[in-house]
C-alpha cells in the first residue's frame, strides 16, 4: 500500500494505491495518524489504485471518519473499484462514509 498525503488549503488529499490488509494496516495507521488530529479535518480519499480493503482496513477508516465528525469536518472517499465499493456496500460503510 502506497499513501501520498497531500495539505491543501482547505482540505486533506490522500492517495491511495495498492491492498490494505492485515500486513500494511499498521503503517497505514501511522500514515493517517495526523489527519486524527489538528485544524484540517476536511479529508477527500482518492483511490482509483486501491485494488483491496480487509476488515484492518476498515476499522482504520472508521476511525478517521469518527475523528473528522468529532471535529465538524467532512470524510469523502471517491474512485473506487467496483470491487472495493462491494466491500463497503456489504460491511454497511457505504452509509458510514461519503462515497462519490
Amino acid at each position: 500500500m502506497e499513501v501520498k498525503i497531500e495539505n491543501l488549503e482547505n482540505k486533506t488529499m490522500v492517495v491511495l494505491s495498492g491492498r490494505l490488509d492485515t500486513t500494511n494496516a499498521d503503517k497505514f495507521q501511522q500514515d493517517i495518524a495526523p489527519l486524527m488530529q489538528g485544524d484540517a479535518p476536511d479529508i477527500e480519499i482518492d483511490c482509483t489504485d486501491m485494488e483491496y480493503t480487509s476488515s484492518q482496513g476498515l476499522r482504520m477508516f472508521l476511525m478517521l471518519q469518527k475523528s473528522v465528525t468529532a471535529r465538524k469536518g467532512n470524510l469523502v472517499m471517491r474512485n473506487m473499484k467496483p470491487n472495493v465499493k462491494e466491500v463497503f456496500d456489504i460491511t454497511g460503510f457505504s452509509n458510514i462514509i461519503r462515497i462519490i
